[in-house]
């Protein structure tokens, strides 16, 4: 696991399988096991212990979480249980065909967040667990160039490697955009459309530094001004992502957790799906641009046992 507070130790999934179940057993659930154990495997770990439990119990570990747990608790830690791909899936058909209503943002924040790598797995398991392609659920959901914008980055493959950025490709980019946006009347949004989303992170970093040098505006201040809805939002989840996807989640979770109320969903969302990527590079912005700590301001928007949940993903301060 990329980011856990501790990384995990060799286990044994059948005594982990057996404990959980010893956890459930009587009046009430016994958390703190079902929490000490879960939040401190990785996404190997946990499938071995799913098939264990299935294996002893004839049962599915998600299913008897499920009726033992509640509340935001539940939500969380249904979603930890996935590995990664499906768990992305599962956040996406949610926020596209959700009971009550659709959540657009997450699902663009979803899509237009991930590598290309996590994109095509993703995809994968959408399908098997959905029975249908993506890109159709997406089409059917959205519309315009919104729709457009998530199609493309759905389709187009991107280098992820090591890069050397060419900066006069880079400079070319630059201009297009600025001809497609602020040097006209109106908006080409097919460009912008075209480059954000066959371009890799660091080619686009690299556009937004030749659009700030040969423009003296940045282009996320463009993009919005040019933009606007969730077709904005996607493009500047790109440009920021493109930059640093940790400083990007560092103000997710900022905002969920901003004034009155918490926004649970969001905030279950990131700490589940980065928990195993880049936590400690969020928990550093976070620190860095808000001046308190994440898991401080985790604890005092939070309680129980999703409180102690959360805080065990996203583990202590350095």
């Amino acid at each position: 696991m990329a980011s856990l507070s501790v990384p995990p130790a060799p286990t044994d999934p059948r005594r982990d399988a057996i404990d959980l179940y010893r956890a459930f057993r009587g009046l009430g659930c016994d958390s703190t096991t079902v929490i000490s154990i879960l939040a401190h495997r990785d996404a190997p770990q946990r499938a071995l212990i799913q098939h264990e439990y299935a294996a002893i119990y004839r049962q599915h570990l998600y299913h008897r979480l499920a009726s033992e747990l509640s509340g935001n608790h539940k939500k969380a830690m249904l979603l930890w249980i996935l590995d990664p791909a499906s768990r992305d899936a599962a956040i996406l058909h949610q926020a596209l065909y959700g009971d009550v209503v659709t959540d657009m943002r997450a699902a663009t924040e979803v899509v237009c967040s991930r590598t290309p790598l996590q994109l095509q797995t993703m995809k994968q398991a959408y399908h098997a667990r959905f029975g249908c392609h993506l890109e159709n659920h997406v089409a059917e959901r959205t519309s315009s160039d919104h729709q457009r914008l998530l199609l493309a980055y759905l389709r187009c493959p991107r280098y992820e490697g090591p890069e050397v950025v060419d900066p006069a490709a880079a400079a070319r980019d630059a201009r297009e955009l600025y001809r497609a946006g602020e040097r006209r009347l109106g908006t080409d949004e097919r460009a912008f459309i075209r480059v954000f989303s066959e371009r890799s992170w660091a080619h686009m970093a690299s556009v937004a530094h030749a659009y700030q040098h040969m423009y003296d505006r940045s282009l996320e201040k463009a993009v919005k001004s040019e933009t606007s809805g969730n077709f904005g939002f996607g493009l500047v989840t790109i440009l920021r992502c493109a930059d640093s996807p940790a400083k990007f989640f560092a103000k997710v979770l900022h905002k969920a957790m901003k004034g009155l109320g918490t926004n649970d969903t969001t905030l279950i969302r990131v700490v589940t799906t980065r928990a195993e990527i880049d936590m400690q590079y969020i928990k550093a912005e976070f620190h860095r641009s808000y001046k308190r700590s994440l898991a401080d301001a985790v604890h005092s928007e939070t309680s129980g046992n999703y409180r102690t949940f959360l805080l065990s993903l996203i583990g202590r301060d350095r």
